[in-house]
């Protein structure tokens, strides 16, 4: 599936929001736009938000007035930057893109015009082709981690839909999938956007790999029947010593888990990992609008006055966590030790 259709004139972007009932491509026009589609979440999940935001970048100069000075050209690209850092704070993907982006501009700095537009565009093709290589290098790392014939319990939506494609967590449930594992998913509706519901099933689906929808407050009943062999999530940051920020719901997913035994992964590519952050307590939690909790979808559940708490993400510690699967390898137990060995790795 083509979460992200990245072209020259714009950047159409399977909207999320409307999955699984309509599948409709929102097509942005400006980097305005791409900055929108990413807050109102068409486009959701910290690998796909990096890759949209350095497209939107390059929507952006592409579409920038002629410069009167290197100076007000730096000014103008400051501003893109700038409005698409603001979009997700939680997602380090994102900022990791738009930095990317910056060091492309950096080694083209001396060329015209048009010649860095065009090396900011084959930026981006080469983030959107890497991110999907990643990620099926993460699914087969992840795959002797799951035994045949287990059934495997995520949370929210961490596939192609949340990637350039293949996914992190779904990448290596496909990748046991396609092994002949034969594996099971219980999906977790995940409330309030319901990304369990609409999107991890509908891909997987697609795919053919036997999944069940339950509802958030299932899970502890179906580890306590023994019917859950292990958890793998996704995650949106990572901090140096191994705690990860995931979908709201993901730590009470991982204490239960914790509690019977489990084991509990997570998996993400090495651009998720902020090594700037020593702890959890130092990432940003995303708080979004109230209403994603007084209606389920056009349908009010709740008073329209009626207070609202709605943080997008927690923070999982490193000690519930069994391992954090990458493109290089497993960090097991995750700590600040076994996080530095997988940037070794990369760097030989």
């Amino acid at each position: 599936m083509h979460t992200i259709d990245i072209r020259q004139d714009q950047i159409r972007l399977l909207d999320q929001r409307k999955l699984p009932l309509v599948e409709e491509y929102v097509a942005c026009q400006s980097y305005e736009e791409t900055a929108r589609a990413i807050t109102d979440m068409v486009v959701r999940g910290a690998p796909a938000i990096g890759v949209t935001a350095a497209a939107g970048i390059a929507l952006g100069v592409q579409q920038m007035p002629e410069p009167d000075s290197e100076a007000d050209f730096d000014a103008q690209f400051d501003t893109i930057c700038e409005t698409m850092a603001q979009t997700r704070p939680t997602a380090v993907n994102l900022f990791w893109a738009i930095n990317r982006m910056r060091e492309c501009l950096q080694r083209c700095r001396q060329a015209p015009l048009a010649q860095r537009r065009e090396t900011l565009w084959q930026e981006v093709y080469h983030l959107h082709e890497e991110d999907i290589r990643l990620n099926r290098q993460i699914g087969a790392h992840g795959l002797d981690l799951v035994p045949p014939q287990s059934t495997v319990l995520t949370h929210c939506n961490a596939g192609a839909l949340a990637t350039a494609g293949y996914g992190t967590a779904l990448g290596v449930i496909r990748a046991a999938h396609f092994a002949g594992r034969q594996v099971q998913v219980l999906a977790d509706e995940t409330r309030p956007f319901l990304q369990g519901a609409r999107l991890t099933t509908w891909e997987l689906q697609r795919d053919e790999i036997p999944v069940t929808l339950i509802t958030d407050n299932m899970a502890g009943y179906f580890m306590q029947q023994g019917r859950v062999d292990l958890v793998i999530v996704g995650a949106d940051r990572i901090a140096a010593n191994g705690d990860v920020a995931n979908k709201i719901g993901t730590y009470s997913v991982a204490i239960l888990a914790k509690e019977h035994g489990i084991p509990f992964y997570v998996a993400a590519p090495l651009s998720t990992i902020d090594r700037a952050l020593a702890s959890g307590a130092e990432i940003p939690i995303e708080q979004r609008h109230g209403d994603e909790v007084r209606t389920v979808g056009s349908q009010r559940i709740a008073a329209a006055d009626i207070e609202v708490e709605n943080p997008a993400f927690d923070v999982t510690p490193a000690k519930y966590i069994r391992g954090i699967i990458t493109e290089v390898g497993v960090a097991s137990p995750p700590d600040e030790g076994t996080i530095a060995a997988l940037f070794s790795a990369s760097n030989d």
